[in-house]
């Protein structure tokens, strides 16, 4: 049967679990944070292929659509889960906490890193924000059985938790768009760690250090989270967004895969911010593809097709805004800078917003 113990060997095979994390992991059950049916997995109906899911290093889907009612043919959003365990311990480590921290966490989710935090700091070291009533209820439940106790916060994870300031670290577990003046208030000389981003290039850690309330720090990793619900990017199926709509056709020598490389959409996704896209194969072994891209809105789309072995692809554009020319000039500003790396990259934030910038933060790329 698989058990605990299986995850903990697979993440130290990995060299994902740092010897200063082992204690709280081995004595952490995952499975008491799991509910019994989740997306993939129904321990009722099958118990040893639900104990597989929950004790694999894989992310747990607990909640689709916000836990509302829906249809079996409706788009379902996943919107709370619990993480892949070596990411969760990926941010811990971005995180670097030390005994005696004060930690505040955005995000309850299922409980679990709550309880892993507690275990390695003390529960009364532990604040935990959740926006989800019945989220933040389950986690609760979860948090007692596996025998912790910290203070747990309904509210909005952009407030933080004012009561319990100052903290010496702040750990986020939903994607921003931008770091809230309240974490720097609450966390004004410590470490924040968030997984940052816009709808176009959502897939960094952002690690900032703050003194005397301002913040400066730096992009890594490559991390898939849920997003802050009050400024979610868009999603969907294309089959819900495009109805057949004749958009205006054009030209590039642009190859479409290019765009979507980390390093370009990262910096494409700093001036794009409202733009998600998707890479869909075609389905008859040609090679083919269309890269699509949808605004938050839904209003406006434009398409790339690829095609093996040619110089130049086809684009089509259609709605209010001219998404492949943003795009493209994206594109084309972040080659005329040679084409830096993601870890180039800085962020600052102060009581005035956060900045972008470039190898200083005396070279400002961006105001998102």
């Amino acid at each position: 049967m698989t058990t605990q113990r299986q995850l903990l060997q697979s993440l130290l095979e990995r060299g994902a679990l740092p010897l200063e994390w082992q204690d709280a992991v081995a004595s952490v059950d995952r499975a008491l944070f799991i509910p019994e049916v989740i997306v993939g997995g129904d321990c009722a109906e099958d118990p040893e292929q639900w104990l597989r899911i929950v004790y694999a290093d894989g992310p747990v889907v607990t909640q689709v659509n916000d836990g509302k009612p829906t249809a079996g043919d409706a788009f379902r959003l996943h919107t709370s889960s619990s993480s892949m365990p070596s990411i969760m311990l990926e941010m811990l480590g971005l995180l670097d906490v030390r005994d005696g921290h004060r930690v505040l966490e955005i995000g309850t989710g299922t409980g679990y890193n709550a309880a892993w935090l507690s275990h390695r700091l003390g529960e009364v070291n532990v604040t935990s924000v959740e926006l989800d009533e019945t989220v933040l209820a389950l986690a609760n439940e979860n948090l007692k059985r596996a025998g912790f106790h910290p203070t747990t916060i309904l509210g909005n994870g952009r407030d933080g938790h004012h009561r319990g300031a100052p903290y010496e670290r702040i750990i986020c577990t939903c994607t921003m768009r931008d770091v809230p003046q309240a974490w720097l208030e609450q966390c004004p000389n410590g470490r924040i760690v968030t997984p940052w981003g816009s709808s176009f290039f959502s897939g960094s850690f952002a690690t900032l250090d703050v003194t005397d309330g301002r913040a400066l720090g730096a992009f890594s990793g490559s991390p898939a989270f849920m997003w802050d619900r009050g400024h979610r990017g868009g999603a969907g199926r294309i089959s819900d967004l495009y109805q057949g709509e004749q958009g205006e056709k054009g030209m590039t020598d642009i190859t479409p895969q290019n765009l979507i490389q980390d390093d370009p959409a990262f910096f494409i996704g700093l001036s794009v911010t409202d733009v998600w896209f998707r890479w869909c194969d075609a389905d008859d072994d040609s090679g083919e593809a269309t890269l699509w891209f949808f605004a938050d809105d839904g209003t406006s789309w434009a398409t790339v097709e690829y095609e093996p072995n040619t110089e130049r692809y086809e684009v089509e554009q259609y709605g209010p805004r001219a998404l492949w020319e943003e795009v493209r000039d994206a594109f084309l500003r972040w080659h005329d800078l040679g084409k830096p790396e993601r870890s180039r990259f800085g962020l600052s934030v102060d009581a005035n917003g956060q900045r972008v910038w470039l190898d200083s933060p005396r070279c400002l790329i961006d105001r998102p």
